[in-house]
């Protein structure tokens, strides 16, 4: 079997499982406990293959974690918490709770306690920040669950027994991505599920792509990637496929304000085996209270942030003098605050870096404040190229969006204006961009030569005499797909009609006449 086909029989099993389970439990909410039981295992067994591995290479072949009893276990505890951030006792690994999960009228009790145990075992170390809270949002005694524990206990049995049947690979096979895999496809199908707040928390798999490629274009590796409304991560996750985790040097980083997200956010880290060490995702309100001061500069930026959303602005006396915001000289409005979170990346970004931001197509021609803070990014030479997006991308918005690409080492004073509008398959009730469709925009940006009625390259002056207006529709001309006429051949051509008609409109009048006269006679 194909990468595609097991890709597809995971994506197949994993969408009769959601189907099967959540009955009277909203899907959005329901996505926690999928998301959450994947993660108990996943961890689980992460932790049982690590402490495998070490073992058997110290020539204890038969060893297996699992077989321990606790108090066996306890020799490894300080070391393991070290190197993977968090421990869990062989009788709470997911693999052993499952097996008496049936006969256990006390289930909902037991998973509370592992899900607070896993996060105690880290506190007091590097890792307390990163594990803590994990699990917040698996609420084990919800009503949502069923209205009694004996009914609440029988989900939980048939989510252990279902998530632990998902074929995902084993780690010392190297397929464990499998978990990333099934992590992103619930991520996708709830979203899509879930209408407009689905797209607070997932970025489409190849929108996610086509932003990395672009902030990589001729390099192998980078120093880190940031990402400062992170959602549950989907595109900082991107560059460990894109380059290979071990080529982001420095690591993950990014912010995100709502604490649910924040949890899938840290909770997917994990599910793609990116060591706790190894990322850096922090909660709060970026705008304001940025928590990467020190991290910053940054080789590669990415984001989907909020669209058009409230921000304090100018109500918030000391933000003009922020050095993220200060150099415009002016605040994103207070309704929309979308340049605000582009203002905060151009200045966290490394000077040999690059930053793609997805933005509402707006913020490229609107006046006031966001044009004075447009001119800023042109009148620097931060502005490199704006891509316009087929409409329909994202889960619940139907507008076609923008990625605006800032760079600080820019060749030349050009702006390359790409028309992607029409690179799009339709699957589903959604577009998407197919591989071939991310090939011909990342080409395009690259080689920056005009075609037409896709890439235009423009130049400072011409960007300036338009007011500093960066929607794509000003600089590529539309295709004119309407056919053109020849007025000579259709007046032609009209007037063979007319004869034509005029002679059986004779025709006509004399079989008349003639059924006339029969009729006198």
């Amino acid at each position: 079997m194909s990468k595609e086909q097991e890709r597809a029989e995971l994506h197949k099993t994993i969408w009769s499982i959601a189907n099967d389970l959540r009955g009277s439990v909203d899907g959005w909410d329901f996505k926690q406990y999928v998301l959450g039981i994947l993660f108990y295992r996943f961890i689980s067994e992460n932790l049982t293959n690590y402490i495998n591995k070490t073992e058997k290479l110290a020539g204890h072949v038969d060893f297996n974690y699992e077989n321990l009893t606790d108090e066996q276990a306890e020799f490894g505890r300080e070391e393991t918490v070290v190197e993977k951030g968090f421990y869990i006792l062989p009788s709470e690994l997911f693999s052993n709770v499952r097996k008496q999960s049936k006969n256990n009228n006390n289930l909902n009790e037991v998973l509370d306690k592992i899900f607070k145990n896993i996060e105690n075992s880290a506190k007091g170390t590097e890792s307390e920040e990163d594990v803590k809270g994990l699990f917040d949002d698996i609420d084990v005694n919800s009503n949502k669950l069923g209205s009694t524990v004996a009914k609440r206990n029988e989900i939980l049995v048939k989510l252990l027994n279902t998530i632990g049947d998902l074929k995902l690979g084993n780690y010392q096979e190297n397929t464990i991505d499998a978990f990333g895999d099934a992590y992103e496809y619930l991520m996708t199908m709830y979203a899509s599920s879930a209408g407009k707040s689905g797209g607070e928390f997932f970025t489409p798999q190849e929108v996610s792509e086509l932003l990395a490629k672009i902030t990589v274009v001729g390099k192998t590796e980078v120093n880190k990637v940031y990402d400062p409304a992170c959602g549950s991560g989907s595109l900082l996750l991107k560059f460990a496929k894109v380059l290979g985790k071990e080529n982001v040097r420095e690591g993950f980083y990014g912010q995100e304000i709502n604490l649910t997200t924040f949890n899938l956010c840290r909770i997917n880290m994990f599910l793609h085996d990116i060591n706790y060490n190894n990322w850096n995702i922090a909660h709060g309100d970026t705008l304001i209270s940025p928590k990467h001061w020190n991290e910053e500069p940054f080789d590669a930026i990415v984001s989907n942030p909020p669209y058009a959303i409230n921000w304090e602005g100018d109500s918030n006396p000391l933000l003009i003098n922020d050095p993220r915001f200060s150099p415009a000289g002016v605040l994103a409005p207070k309704s929309k605050a979308d340049l605000a979170f582009t203002m905060h990346m151009v200045s966290w970004l490394s000077t040999k870096g690059t930053c793609a931001i997805v933005e509402f197509p707006g913020v490229l021609y609107r006046s006031g404040a966001e044009q004075k803070i447009r001119k800023y990014l042109i009148d620097n030479n931060f502005v490199d190229t704006i891509i316009q997006l087929p409409s329909d991308l994202f889960f619940g918005v139907t507008i076609a969006t923008c990625i605006i690409v800032i760079k600080k080492n820019k060749p030349d004073t050009n702006i390359v204006f790409i028309d992607a509008s029409k690179e799009f398959v339709r699957e589903g009730k959604k577009n998407k961009l197919s591989d071939p469709n991310i090939q011909n925009i990342l080409e395009a940006h690259i080689n920056r030569k005009n075609k037409d009625h896709f890439v235009k390259l423009v130049n400072y002056e011409d960007v300036k005499k338009n007011e500093y207006n960066l929607s794509v529709n000003t600089y590529v001309e539309k295709e004119n797909t309407k056919e053109e006429i020849d007025i000579t051949v259709l007046n032609k051509e009209i007037s063979e009609i007319v004869k034509k008609q005029e002679s059986l409109r004779k025709e006509l009048d004399q079989i008349i006449t003639e059924i006339e006269g029969d009729t006198n006679e």
